[in-house]
């Protein structure tokens, strides 16, 4: 099997991710490729051990299902020991800063994945600083070691999710997401104030793929002003199109695919930000509790059969877990639950492309050369 643009993944060695915008197109593109050559020979059976005996380390600060899976799948295909654990039970609530902690795990660790999703302004500089601690003990002791951090949901950006859905929707699609119409919209859950991450990640990535995005929420549910920014960057750069309604009628109107799903309002997920600063439990529970009743002002803006027969025949996405009677019906999770099951393995390969394109040398030709069910 021919793979022409494998080459341009040997330009990722030692890369971190830490937002799908600090990449250029063309190494997020072969990043793609490479996840997509993963995929084929994990599926025929391909040994693909190639980093064995490294350690991939894992601080998750919320809860997680399908990231952790992810993770330590794709550390586990790769030869790795996956270690996952609950970000809360480092010494960063007793003082330790971001790059201590990245220091003393970076010395032990072969790769680095962190979730710190909850709070506006503190996620991806969190991760930024563990990186800033990992290069900065390598520099001073002469460790060569490649130790690549690894964005497993901040409060800024998702990049394994929405490379995980570009993935999808580019195998969706016959592989080109340029010129589909695709809409992400805010959809009524009354579980809990979720991150901005995923809708913001998902505009402002899809956007530079030429895709024709449409951002879909009620008053109050603004993302964030710098991925709005991007999403509006990629579209001119790329051919596509942003653009953002009050409507959800109007957003699933004519779309290819659909991405309904609930975030925090805008102005309260602010307020979060202070009572956190401030160490207040009590406002961080009234905060959540008037979320959810803002939520409730939108019981109707749910992905049910009706909005989806105003579509062209479109693909239903979701990040999982979805509010099944509150995001969506029970009839359209039905009707693609096994899709979305697909969309959420995607991940696996994703990360296994960061880890493998960052650690392993010559990455393009042992993917070229690796057999279906053999070792290169």
């Amino acid at each position: 099997m021919n793979h022409p643009d494998l080459a341009g993944v040997d330009a990722l060695r030692g890369r971190s991710l830490l937002t799908t915008h600090d990449w250029p197109i063309h190494d997020l593109a072969a990043l793609l490729d490479a996840a997509a050559r993963l995929e084929t020979l994990d599926r025929a059976g391909a040994d693909l051990t190639w980093l064995r005996g490294e350690l991939a380390y894992a601080m998750f600060f919320d809860n997680s299902t399908r990231t952790k899976s992810a993770w330590a799948g794709a550390a586990a295909r790769l030869g790795m020991h996956p270690v996952i654990v609950d970000g809360t039970s480092t010494q960063v609530s007793h003082g330790e800063t971001a790059e201590e902690t990245g220091a003393m795990l970076g010395m032990n660790a072969h790769a680095l994945g962190v979730r710190h999703d909850l709070i506006l302004g503190e996620g991806n500089a969190f991760m930024r600083d563990v990186q800033r601690g990992i290069d900065q003990y390598r520099a001073a002791t002469g460790d060569e070691r490649v130790v690549p951090v690894v964005n497993l949901q901040c409060d800024v950006d998702h990049p394994t999710q929405s490379l995980a859905d570009l993935l999808w929707l580019r195998e969706h699609f016959g592989g080109d997401v340029a010129g589909r119409r695709i809409t992400m919209s805010w959809a009524y859950s009354p579980s809990y104030a979720k991150p901005l991450s995923v809708p913001q990640g998902v505009v402002s990535l899809l956007t530079r793929f030429g895709a024709h995005v449409t951002l879909a929420h009620p008053p109050g549910y603004e993302l964030l002003p710098e991925p709005m920014a991007w999403a509006a960057e990629g579209a001119a750069a790329s051919g596509g199109s942003f653009r953002v309604t009050h409507d959800m009628d109007d957003a699933f109107a004519h779309a290819e695919a659909v991405y309904p799903k609930s975030w925090g309002p805008h102005a309260l997920m602010l307020q979060r930000v202070q009572a956190n600063r401030a160490g207040d439990s009590a406002a961080m529970k009234d905060i959540e509790q008037r979320a959810l009743a803002h939520n409730a002002q939108y019981r109707d803006w749910i992905c049910d059969e009706r909005r989806m027969a105003l579509t062209d025949d479109a693909l239903y996405l979701h990040c999982l877990p979805a509010d099944i009677g509150a995001e969506v019906s029970p009839g359209v999770m039905d009707r693609f639950r096994v899709d979305v099951a697909r969309e959420a393995n995607k991940k696996v390969y994703v990360v296994m492309a960061l880890l493998a394109a960052a650690k392993v040398p010559d990455l393009a030709r042992v993917l070229h050369h690796t057999p279906l069910g053999g070792t290169p």
